[in-house]
């Protein structure tokens, strides 16, 4: 599975990637975050082009994804301005349909890999017809939005109710690798993140974003070595990834049985603390 992790400073890729990360994932996109996630606690960064290059400097042997805005006017110039600073992957989020895609493939023509992240509903409605695009190089699902256009609870919900089973049945059918939300440090986040990994062995994901508990919020590279074994947890995940693939078809059923269990928990909790 490839561990991707959000950053933007030199020092923290080159430690992440040394610690056994295999993607640094450097976010641009601003166009409506603010408006769809600014409610949230959900990070929204401030990463320039200029980090990017950067970062690619300090990585020269590990990947680089750099998340653009949704497309919009100036798309053609941000693919362009990404590959000048060594963008190995383009994603494109907040797309509705083919043509979005299509014209994004056909601004990078090759240079690099493309996932598209599907992240609203009507992509995820039309997702049968996107993933037949040439230029697609995988596909990753973006629980967080997509839980918000769906108007749900909680993100997970998505996963627990089989959306994400559908999702990536479309994708393997074409022969792509898809990736699907985030991924908390083992015994924290609302669903612990052993569960979390335990849907990933199920489905076949090849990818997931580390969460900020991996860094422990760190500003610096020293903070992070402060807050968090980062090796370590990595290795930890990994581990746990390998044995899970093991797992008969009884364990199977009762680990995404207790995942739904726990996500159910949460979301009639809020429900009733929204009550009161």
């Amino acid at each position: 599975m490839k561990l991707m992790l959000i950053a933007n400073d030199p020092e923290v890729a080159e430690y992440a990637v040394q610690s056994g990360v295999d993607r640094i994932f450097v976010d641009l996109e601003r166009n409506g975050k603010v408006e769809r996630q600014g409610h949230l606690d959900t990070v929204i960064s401030n990463h320039s082009f200029e980090d990017a290059y950067r970062v690619k400097k300090s990585i020269a042997d590990a990947k680089m994804l750099i998340r653009l805005n949704p497309f919009h006017d100036k798309t053609r110039d941000e693919v362009e301005r990404a590959l000048d600073v060594g963008a190995d992957i383009l994603m494109l989020p907040m797309f509705h349909g083919r043509e979005e895609v299509e014209r994004f493939c056909a601004y990078v023509n090759g240079r690099c890999d493309v996932i598209p992240l599907v992240e609203t509903a009507q992509a995820m409605v039309r997702l049968d017809s996107i993933v037949e695009i040439e230029g697609i190089s995988e596909i990753y699902f973006g629980l967080n939005d997509l839980h918000l256009a769906l108007k749900l609870d909680f993100m997970f919900e998505i996963l627990s109710s089989g959306l994400v089973d559908y999702m990536s049945g479309i994708v393997k059918l074409r022969g792509l690798q898809f990736g699907f939300g985030g991924i908390s440090r083992f015994g924290s986040g609302i669903v612990s993140g052993e569960l979390v990994l335990a849907e990933h062995a199920r489905l076949g994901s090849e990818s997931v974003i580390l969460s900020r508990s991996f860094h422990g919020n760190a500003k610096n590279l020293k903070e992070l070595i402060v807050n968090v074994d980062l090796e370590k947890e990595i290795k930890q995940l990994r581990q746990l990834g390998q044995e899970l693939k093991l797992r008969n078809p009884d364990k199977i059923e009762q680990d995404r049985l207790l995942f739904k269990s726990k996500v159910e928990e949460f979301v009639k909790a809020r429900s009733v603390l929204s009550r009161r």
